[in-house]
């Protein structure tokens, strides 16, 4: 892989084409988040938990509370450079996470956001960041049913080819301008990678291979109930669902947690290649890089309480705490020594100047020192300097939201959905032979071939039909652990605008239309002629649609309660209330006066 794309990088380069580059930067970046303090907090039963939401509207005050701001970001300023790969250091609670979702676009509403970022001198409110740009979260959310090579083929339908279909075409019209005759290999990889619609493309084999996961391509997901990859190959999957899209810019959360260290360097080593030959955008958060993974970094960003310490080339970092008066030891990993000469109890250890004495430095004193630094100068230079518009390449920046249009989103997120209901049929064919054996019991109990019209024969009937609803209805219970197992992969995909929402709950509405009618057809042709309903055809059809609108209805309620309550305990419990409110209004119930007037009859003919 690597040798493709170095020879690829060339390729495009014999032919005087520049790829499409992105320069991030931020400027007075603050975010702050809204927190209670609470002092003298009681114990959370339920009754404390209660007393605690209608605080508001009560005298009652079971502990004082105060609102406070949290200042994650304080003020901090940089540049993210193309074609340099930079590395984000810092303890944890820094703000890491938090720097990485500002500069992606995917900061929660709920945070007050201040100062500038731009991408190329634009705004984010002139272009869709979240399209252009790529952030890997630091949490594994697959679809365990789905396989390696399906997740990847999915993510790569979704995001599109971005400008590879314009760039083919252009450098085809220099080549022949020029008489370049184009390698066979590389000539093909891009012609591979540049197809719009294909389900499975070769950039997705690539991407398994330089990530080790060609191995285990074809083995699902998995979780905790299904036996699937490792921890490892799904933090490496998460990495190549995002990295194998038509993104400049690669925001990366902690990509090594689960991995060994020559897994790492592997993945980092083809992200370095990627930087450089592509002119790619990266800027990567590890925890405790490894020296060798670290030496592949070109800028180092360091972090500690919300603000930048240190920015710049890799090679002047050590310089820097040298002239503070911090020195890394030869076998010291100079990963860990960063991030420990900030630390009030390993500060010590590294003070080397035996002449005087050390006195803890504090990080405000850090940034001080960093100001004079003379790697400072340059950045202050470059930030003060705007970034002209016209200088943006017209394929670096997305302004469109989704990269596909709708047909094709919708034909994609089908096809996703028919894939996994392949992979759950043993769910539905249970659940349709469980609705048989069921009919065939009610056939028997209910069994009349013509009843009177009278009273007592009219509550048979009454009976059989709101069993057949009781039974409808339980049948989309099922679809609370499948709704709710797939949520957080919907919200992360929708954030990261691969999809909207309606192009995910469309294709799950209809392909669950045969699923309803089979059921409901079952139901009807089994039982209606034999409880001994009206034998009219018309009529037999008329309960067929409606028990089929009743499934329908079943499985879009338990849908929506698993989408609202998330939690599956919860909405497993929450979902059984509902049924139970349903029967209580549903007008079968019979009233208590009216039961005891029945009762009455029944003995008085006895």
């Amino acid at each position: 892989m690597k040798t493709c794309i170095q020879q690829k990088g060339t390729f495009v380069l014999r032919v005087g084409l520049e790829f499409p580059t992105i320069e991030v930067r931020f400027q007075n970046l603050s975010v702050e988040a809204d927190c209670e303090v609470v002092q003298g907090k009681p114990i959370p039963t339920l009754w404390n938990t209660i007393t605690s939401v209608f605080s508001a509207l009560t005298t009652v005050r079971r502990c004082k509370s105060q609102s406070y701001k949290i200042k994650v970001l304080k003020d901090i300023s940089g540049i993210i450079k193309p074609s340099r790969m930079t590395l984000l250091l810092g303890p944890p609670g820094c703000g890491k996470t938090t720097l990485l979702r500002a500069l992606s676009g995917k900061l929660n509403p709920s945070l007050k956001v201040t100062g500038e970022i731009s991408y190329n001198g634009y705004k984010f409110k002139e272009f869709v960041p979240q399209n252009t740009s790529a952030y890997i979260s630091q949490y594994d959310l697959h679809i365990s049913e789905m396989t390696v090579r399906e997740t990847l083929d999915f993510s790569a339908r979704c995001q599109g080819i971005g400008g590879r279909a314009d760039m083919l075409k252009e450098i085809s019209r220099r080549e022949k301008q020029s008489g370049i005759v184009p390698e066979p290999d590389i000539d093909t990889y891009m012609k591979a990678i540049s197809i719009e619609g294909l389900k499975g493309t070769l950039q997705t084999d690539y991407i398994l291979k330089i990530l080790g996961l060609d191995i285990c391509a074809d083995t699902i997901v998995g979780d905790a109930m299904n036996r699937g990859i490792s921890g490892g190959e799904k933090r490496r999957l998460t990495t190549g669902e995002m990295i194998i899209g038509p993104n400049k810019a690669l925001f990366m959360d902690e990509i090594s947690t689960g991995l060994d260290s020559s897994t790492t360097f592997q993945i980092v080593t083809c992200l370095q290649q990627l930087t450089h030959i592509t002119e790619a955008t990266i800027l990567v958060s590890l925890l405790q890089p490894p020296p060798e993974t670290f030496d592949l970094f070109d800028d180092i960003i360091l972090m500690a309480e919300g603000k930048i310490v240190y920015q710049g080339p890799r090679n002047y970092v050590l310089e820097f705490f040298e002239h503070c008066g911090f020195r890394c030891p030869e076998r010291k990993g100079v990963a860990d020594f960063l991030q420990e000469v900030l630390s009030e109890k390993d500060q010590a250890q590294y003070w080397y100047r035996k002449d005087q004495p050390h006195s803890f430095v504090s990080v405000d004193n850090f940034i001080v020192a960093f100001n004079k630094f003379h790697t400072v100068q340059k950045l202050n230079e470059e930030l003060c300097t705007p970034f002209h518009k016209c200088e943006s390449h017209k394929s670096a920046l997305s302004f469109n939201i989704y990269s596909l249009g709708k047909w094709e989103l919708l034909k994609t997120c089908m096809a996703r959905e028919w894939l996994l209901i392949k992979r759950n049929s043993f769910v539905y064919v249970s659940k349709t032979l469980q609705l048989v054996v069921i009919a065939l019991i009610t056939m028997t109990i209910f069994i009349r071939t013509r009843m009177k019209l009278d009273l007592v024969h009219a509550s048979y009937y009454l009976g059989s039909l709101f069993y057949a609803l009781i039974r409808l209805m339980t049948t989309g219970v099922a679809e609370l652990a499948l709704t709710v197992s797939r949520l957080s992969v919907f919200y992360k995909q929708r954030d990261c605008y691969l999809y909207p929402a309606w192009a995910y709950s469309i294709p799950a509405a209809i392909l669950k239309i045969p699923f309803s009618f089979i059921d409901a057809f079952l139901w009807t042709a089994l039982t209606y002629y034999v409880i001994g309903y009206s034998p009219e055809p018309e009529r037999f059809f008329r309960q067929l649609f409606l028990l089929f609108l009743i499934h329908q209805m079943a499985i879009s309620l338990f849908r929506f309660i698993a989408s609202v309550i998330r939690d599956p305990p919860f909405a497993a419990n929450f979902g059984l209330f509902t049924i139970m409110v349903i029967f209580l209004f549903s007008g079968f119930i019979i009233p208590q006066r009216k039961a005891i007037h029945y009762l009455s009859e029944e003995i008085r003919k006895m």
